[in-house]
């Protein structure tokens, strides 16, 4: 359908200027909004699903969920600022020109994604607009510190996370965040032709699986400062000891919110300085708080220098690893399907998958263990977990998942090395010792007694049956004996490795 936004092209001062938002989906801290605020032009904000770039055209179930309900509440913030959220579905390039031409603007303001992908379309768009006479501003806000800086002393990207971190923190302190903006004029134009949220059929059909989504989370700026309110004056106090403990609240559950810019990064960052320096919040578990924000930025900063990331191996030799084939060999396809639902006879891996399908979001320490379960005791290639997380986090970042997924593997940048293997029995005694998070999610072991929760396998058959456990029946059997598949791993590891000497 045809735009018809009711205004001549004609350029003149009083010309609107396009407002186009992306994953920046806030009014508090946004440089855009504030730049295209300050220019003193009614505003036209719009947002684009393009689903002919990657940054759309993948999403997936869970992130769908979330975009829809963070577009609602951005539509609801906007509304109460005086400004109408304009909706349209298509190539993003194609739009932005005819939504320009119709309106009469000469300038669109953004943020920029920090994917290079994205960067590169960015860039496609912004020299088609110029030809056009029309402006394409954009704004740094999805990161701390924006690539290509920090590179070491040989002008190259950092591949430890650890000398990364000491270099962006030798760098300026990014600024603080921008107050809630003024209320902005509204361009006085038509929405004719413009999309209703709902057209876009983002939330799932029968079978409705969203409800554990909604009983989860609050998308939305508002949702994003609760949370981190919620975890001011809870978690964040004994961060730096509790957070590897899944079963309690002992982290933020941000996550989400950043992703999706609810929240920024230096609002985060700037909250936890200030609570240090106040002391209503100790320093160590600030700064830890804030040096999960640094991996954020290393994964962005490997993405940036390294834009195979999602899809090769960093360390090539890992090329020729005899990986098992979930698409030819039935067993390992029925392993696979295991490890998605949560049904490989591992207790504590199989909590995390029921936590990630019900709610979209897994503990990071169980997301490390379950990583390490596929990768290495079921030896199936990374890419496989890394495109299931991708469909069901809420949280799923390009960065994040690639590079924490290689790391994980041992091929990716400061990676754990491959013989790191994560005993899936020691990990769960030792980091859900008291049992709450396998008895919330693997419900039909809650009567196992602690000592025989994580390996129960191993317990006694009285122990068993007044559990009422049935290996085999009402709980799996694990699928692959650990021991025995850490040895197939390690031998398939030195295999390549001999290769490459």
């Amino acid at each position: 359908m045809t735009l018809n936004l009711g205004r001549d092209p004609q350029v003149t001062d009083s010309n609107p200027a396009i407002l186009w938002f992306r994953r920046d989906l806030r009014l508090g801290d946004n440089p855009a909004l504030q730049a295209a605020i300050d220019s003193g032009r009614p505003l036209l904000a719009c947002f684009l699903l393009d689903e002919t770039r990657d940054e759309w055209r993948s999403l997936g179930g869970a992130a769908r969920w979330w975009l829809h309900r963070s577009l609602d509440a951005l539509q609801a913030d906007l509304a109460r600022h005086g400004l109408t959220l304009f909706l349209k579905r298509g190539p993003a390039g194609d739009l932005l020109r005819e939504i320009a031409g119709s309106s009469g603007a000469d300038r669109i303001y953004c943020n920029r994604l920090p994917e290079p992908a994205e960067a590169a379309a960015d860039r496609e768009i912004a020299r088609s607009l110029a030809a056009d006479g029309i402006t394409l501003e954009q704004h740094d806000a999805a990161l701390l510190f924006p690539p290509p800086q920090p590179l070491n002393g040989s002008g190259a990207p950092y591949k430890v996370f650890s000398a990364f971190w000491r270099a962006c923190l030798a760098l300026p302190e990014p600024s603080g965040p921008l107050p809630l903006p003024g209320r902005p004029r509204a361009a006085a134009c038509s929405r004719t032709g413009a999309d209703r949220l709902a057209d876009w059929k983002l939330l799932p059909t029968a079978p409705d699986w969203s409800g554990g989504l909604q009983a989860a989370w609050s998308p939305g700026e508002q949702g994003a400062h609760r949370c981190l309110e919620a975890f001011m004056e809870g978690a964040a106090r004994t961060y730096a000891a509790d957070r590897d403990l899944p079963g309690k609240t002992t982290t933020s559950r941000l996550s989400p919110h950043l992703h999706w810019g609810e929240i920024s990064p230096r609002a985060l960052w700037h909250a936890m300085r200030t609570a240090a320096a106040s002391g209503a919040l100790g320093s160590r578990h600030a700064e830890k708080f804030i040096a999960e924000l640094g991996w954020r930025e290393f994964s962005h900063h490997l993405l940036y220098h390294y834009p195979t990331l999602p899809t090769h191996n960093m360390n090539p030799r890992f090329d020729a690893f005899a990986w098992a084939d979930p698409d030819r060999d039935r067993p390992t396809g029925a392993a696979l399907r295991a490890w998605q639902r949560g049904r490989t006879g591992y207790p504590i891996v199989d909590a995390g998958m029921r936590e990630l399908w019900h709610s979209g979001w897994m503990h990071n320490r169980i997301r490390m263990v379950a990583a390490s379960f596929l990768v290495k005791d079921l030896r199936i290639d990374w890419r496989h977990g890394a495109a299931w997380f991708w469909d069901t986090l809420v949280d799923a970042d390009r960065a994040n998942n690639s590079a924490s997924w290689q790391w994980v593997a041992g091929c990716g940048a400061d990676a754990a090395p491959f013989f790191r293997i994560f005993n899936p029995v020691l990990q769960g005694r030792k980091f859900d010792a008291d049992g709450d998070y396998v008895r919330h999610w693997v419900p039909e072991l809650a009567g196992l007694p602690d000592r025989h929760l994580h390996a129960p396998w191993q317990a006694p058959a009285e122990i068993l049956a007044g559990a009422d456990v049935r290996l085999g029946d009402s709980y799996p059997r694990p699928v692959v004996e650990h021991a025995e598949a850490r040895r197939h791993a390690l031998a398939a590891f030195a295999a390549i490795k001999e290769a490459a000497e």
